[in-house]
Parts: structure tokens; C-alpha cells; sequence
């Protein structure tokens, strides 16, 4: 009797778990945020990694500015369902402004650790960048989702 009664949790667990995090609750969208600032990351990293011959500055920007227009999409697509709603171009105007002072952070943050550790590698480089991405991460999903969104 116990696994048919577990077999039922499981499978009415199925469709609260879709609801929590596909539905337009807050913290359905903060979730389905992160899980999009973690992709973007890792195109920004690959990016600033591929580019690093050009120079960490170079790298970071063309990093940035590509993970950003992919993060803006999957947002208004994914994160904030609201591709109906917005569309890209005025997704990519609005979220790219947002994205600037991203831009500004984390370019002081690479030259911070230019100034601090010379010489560092670009895995401590992009760790920087990515500690600032996290940091004002919050303050991007509060804007997006009130302003943008």
C-alpha cells in the first residue's frame, strides 16, 4: 500500500513542481533568471577565454555585449514570458540600458584586478566579472521584471 501512495506523491509532485517554476510567480521567474544568467555566463566566459589575445578589456566588452543580447531574448522569451508583450528590439534597448551599468561594474572590477594582481589569469579575471554579474544580479531582476517586463 505505501508505494502505490508514494507513486501518487510522486506523480501529483510532477505538476506542482511545473506550476512552481513555469508560472509567473516571483520566484518562478528569479529561478528561471538565474538559470538564464548561468548560460549567459557561460558564453561570456568562452568568449572572454577565446578573445583573451586581444586583450582581457576587448574580451570582457565582446563578452558582455554578446551575453547580453542573449540573456535580454531569453528573458523576454523565457524568464518573463512576455514576448507577446515586448518586442525584441525594444527588449534589447531597454535591457541592453540596464546592461551598461553591468558593463561600467564590470570593467572596474577587471581593472580593479589588474591594479590588485597583475599578472592574474583569466580565470581569476572572470571570476571578478562574474562575482559583479552576481552582485547586481538582484538589482537587474527587480528592474527587468518591474520596469522592463
Amino acid at each position: 500500500m505505501s508505494s502505490s501512495v508514494e507513486t501518487r506523491s510522486v506523480a501529483h509532485c510532477g505538476p506542482r513542481l511545473k506550476a512552481r517554476f513555469l508560472g509567473e510567480s516571483a520566484t518562478a521567474q528569479f529561478v528561471r533568471f538565474v538559470a538564464v544568467g548561468v548560460s549567459s555566463n557561460v558564453l561570456y566566459a568562452g568568449l572572454f577565454v577565446a578573445l583573451a589575445t586581444l586583450g582581457s578589456f576587448t574580451a570582457n566588452i565582446v563578452g558582455i555585449a554578446a551575453s547580453t543580447v542573449l540573456a535580454n531574448e531569453l528573458h523576454r522569451r523565457h524568464t518573463f514570458h512576455a514576448a507577446a508583450r515586448v518586442g525584441w528590439f525594444e527588449t534589447q534597448w531597454e535591457a541592453g540600458g540596464l546592461a551598461l551599468v553591468g558593463i561600467a561594474l564590470g570593467t572596474a572590477a577587471l581593472a580593479a584586478v589588474h591594479v590588485l594582481f597583475p599578472g592574474s589569469s583569466s580565470i581569476v579575471q572572470i571570476v571578478a566579472v562574474i562575482a559583479v554579474s552576481a552582485a547586481t544580479g538582484a538589482l537587474r531582476f527587480l528592474a527587468l521584471r518591474g520596469w522592463v517586463f
